[in-house]
């Protein structure tokens, strides 16, 4: 009987409208994904020869890396720079990480074209290709955050003699995955300087890719803010605001230095003219730089940063505008060369709300089960 009644609850709690949307979203991405691979990419996306990258590129992927990047900026934060205050913050981070990256692997297997050939990388080396560059340190920086990541399995098991044995080695692997994740954050930037006259003149630039490794930085702390706030929502936690009003003025700096140095690499390369000349991708960049410029006013703000809602907005706002800007990098700045105009179909929307709602459920799953949110930080909270 009393068996019979926690089913009772624990469906009552499943049948909200919350979770009956995510129900939806899930039932309709795998029936997406049968559909996907059973009749070809072509059957679910607008992709075709002359627009051969799309929305799962454009966000799935190239965002998705960016997005990930959390866990390796906390990481140098804490362990390089020596900020302790902020070490409770690393593992939902590395978490978030090592989630984003296996989504973004993912991704990747819906966007192919023969995705079984995937393995391709491991065997056949091209050392030229700065794809293969990114594929491997995409998959070493994998294997680092699941090893970053096991403590806290073995912690949850009370697997002792693992545990020590990790511990020994934590500083070896956060400094490889600091490393992993600055050569493949910027070779996915100079991926696109073999385009110099494809990509439009607002984003193409020698210095690509530093751009890309310091948006990454800057937005690996926004991740941090955003996962905190909406798991303190979600899972009924406190919220550490007074950890992360603080981790916001590196956030503020961050964000600054990114757009000075995107202004100084306009105002040297004389294209300035292009953004305010009305056209589409003007507007594009317009939209952009505006993510990026209108979080400092709260974050340089003392009293605003410690306002929790605020605090979340300014996160959220750089969040979003990484990927505005991957969009327009990888679509919006490259449509007027494509032969074809591309726009994706619901299908590869709902494909890729699809697979962010699995990274939130594994995300879910591994906090309530593991001590993924340790005592120091609640104490914060």
């Amino acid at each position: 009987m009393l068996y019979a009644d926690l089913l009772k609850v624990e469906l009552k709690k499943r049948l909200t409208p919350g979770w009956l949307l995510v129900w939806v979203i899930l039932a309709g991405g795998l029936i997406l994904t049968i559909r996907r691979f059973a009749w070809g990419i072509g059957a679910t996306t607008n992709l075709s020869d002359q627009a051969p990258w799309g929305m799962w590129i454009g966000f799935d992927v190239v965002s998705g890396v960016a997005l990930a990047s959390g866990g390796f900026t906390m990481a140098f934060i804490v362990h390089i720079v020596g900020d302790k205050m902020y070490k409770p913050l690393v593992r939902p981070a590395i978490l978030t990480a090592f989630i984003g990256y296996l989504l973004v692997i993912v991704g990747l297997m819906y966007d192919l074209g023969l995705p079984w050939n995937i393995w391709h990388a491991i065997i056949y080396w091209n050392p030229h290709s700065v794809m293969f560059e990114v594929a491997w340190c995409v998959i070493l920086y994998t294997t680092v955050l699941f090893l970053e990541f096991l403590p806290v399995v073995f912690e949850g098991l009370n697997a002792e003699e693992p545990l020590r044995i990790l511990k020994r080695i934590k500083i070896p692997l956060y400094i490889t995955g600091i490393i992993l994740s600055t050569l493949h954050q910027s070779s996915l930037g100079s991926l696109f300087l073999i385009v110099p006259n494809k990509l439009h003149a607002l984003w193409y630039t020698p210095i690509l890719p530093a751009l890309f490794f310091l948006s990454a930085m800057t937005v690996g702390v926004a991740m941090v803010i955003v996962e905190a706030y909406i798991s303190s929502k979600l899972m009924r936690r406190g919220l550490e605001l007074s950890l992360l009003a603080k981790l916001g003025l590196y956030l503020a700096f961050l964000d600054l230095f990114y757009l000075a140095v995107k202004v100084q690499d306009l105002t040297k390369r004389g294209v300035w003219g292009e953004a305010f000349s009305g056209s589409y991708e003007s507007i594009a960049f317009g939209i952009e730089m505006l993510l990026y410029v209108l979080p400092l006013f709260i974050l340089f703000n003392a009293r605003l940063r410690v306002r929790r809602a605020l605090l979340f907005a300014a996160g959220l706002m750089v969040v979003v505008g990484l990927i505005v800007n991957r969009i327009n990098v990888t679509l919006v700045g490259m449509s007027r060369w494509t032969p074809e105009t591309y726009f994706p179909n619901w299908q590869e929307f709902w494909v890729s709300i699809f697979i962010v709602t699995i990274g939130g459920l594994l995300f879910g799953l591994a906090a309530r089960f593991l001590p993924v949110f340790t005592a120091e930080e609640e104490g914060h909270a």
